[in-house]
């Protein structure tokens, strides 16, 4: 993807990718270096850091993983001031409701939803006391709205991700800081090709996308660009659907 495919000029801000080692946050990393960004991409994920690093020379990498918070917020000190923050770090877990259990169900909240939390809640200090305003993005999801088999951790952490975002962009817009998310029907990164590996479980989700397919990473990525970009400078605490219309049918 190149730079002048998205149309946005990100020069002269710092950006912070969580679960940049991967998927949507190694693309949107990518993109917003190519967009002209200073990029921290954070993932838990050394290998995948320093893979990411010989693609993206210019790029600041930062291993920790997110749930771990006072390893986080360490890290983070060394790397503010940032002016635009995607939370994309993020786990699943495949277990019916009867088969949950108390440590899947902590492992899922604690990076879905408590990480972002607490991970923007240093941000966005910092984003005040410098007096410039930002923008955040969380990567939340279809399943916040509705109900998947199988899904019962993922799809609770995920809708309290989408009020996280409102809460967090109603009390963040008077500081000029700005909070949405994108939420992506099933997307073809790894994590989407374990869980919809199966097509008895696929097609008939597949069948209520009026687009007929699954996203790509692409797709989610120019939203989330969309939604950095003072192009969207009137748009806070929105949860935005990529789903080809699939909460529509």
């Amino acid at each position: 993807m190149a730079a002048q495919s998205f149309g946005y000029n990100f020069k002269g801000k710092k950006a912070l990718v969580t679960g940049a080692g991967k998927g949507i946050g190694r693309a949107t990393a990518k993109a917003l270096v190519e967009c002209g960004a200073d990029v921290v991409a954070l993932s838990r994920t050394e290998s995948d850091l320093k893979t990411l690093k010989t693609e993206c020379p210019g790029i600041t990498t930062v291993c920790v993983d997110v749930a771990d918070l006072q390893a986080t917020r360490e890290k983070l000190w060394s790397i503010t001031p940032i002016d635009l923050l995607v939370n994309n770090a993020g786990v699943t877990s495949l277990q019916s409701f009867l088969e949950v259990t108390p440590e899947e169900y902590e492992k899922v909240m604690n990076v879905n939803h408590k990480a972002v939390l607490f991970l923007s809640q240093y941000v966005a200090k910092w984003m005040i006391d410098r007096g410039k305003g930002g923008a955040i993005v969380n990567v939340s999801s279809m399943a916040s709205k509705v109900a998947l088999k199988d899904h019962t951790s993922y799809c609770s952490s995920k809708a309290a991700l989408d009020m996280l975002t409102k809460v967090m962009g109603v009390e963040l817009g008077p500081h000029n800081i700005r909070v949405n998310a994108v939420n992506p029907t099933v997307v073809y990164t790894e994590m989407g090709r374990k869980a919809w590996s199966n097509p008895q479980k696929a097609t008939p989700v597949l069948q209520r996308i009026p687009t007929g397919r699954f996203a790509e990473e692409e797709d989610v990525v120019k939203a989330i660009l969309f939604l950095l970009s003072d192009s969207s400078s009137m748009i806070n605490c929105e949860t935005l659907l990529i789903d080809g219309g699939f909460c529509a049918n």
